[in-house]
């Protein structure tokens, strides 16, 4: 099994109230305070996870320069108080930055018993195979 170190641990709670705070911030008609905290408290975890280097080394790729402009564009825009218009561009850029990993997402999560079934569906096999990618290709 994985050993997994104190900071790392720190950094799965920030990251996961990150995504609460987004959550709720959304949830709340896109409350502008709870979306910056929940994006700083997502970064930090991120950074605490895979440590401070790897972090800047994933986000300023060659290749990711358009996703992280978005991404971190978005955010800037939340901040100055356009809470709508800046999700849309953060959402943007986290799909551009992350997109590589939802076919593994996908894969893993419809391996899961009840998850598994459900993406068995008719309805969701389509969306499941344009997110997850093909579905027959081993991964190493």
């Amino acid at each position: 099994m994985i050993e997994i170190s104190d900071l790392q641990k720190i950094g799965i709670g920030l990251a996961g109230f990150g995504v609460f705070f987004l959550f709720l911030g959304m949830l709340l008609l896109f409350d502008k305070g709870l979306l910056a905290i929940g994006n700083i408290l997502f970064i930090s975890g991120l950074a605490c996870v895979i440590g401070v280097e790897r972090t800047l080394r994933f986000f300023f790729q060659r290749h990711k320069v358009k996703g992280t402009t978005a991404f971190f564009g978005g955010i800037v825009i939340v901040l100055l108080g356009f809470p709508i218009i800046g999700m849309i561009i953060e959402s943007y850029g986290f799909f551009a930055l992350f997109s590589g990993f939802f076919p593994v997402a996908i894969n893993f999560l419809g391996r899961v018993p009840v998850l598994g079934s459900l993406f068995n569906l008719p309805i969701m096999q389509k969306i499941v195979q344009k997110l997850g990618g093909d579905g027959n290709r081993t991964t190493v």
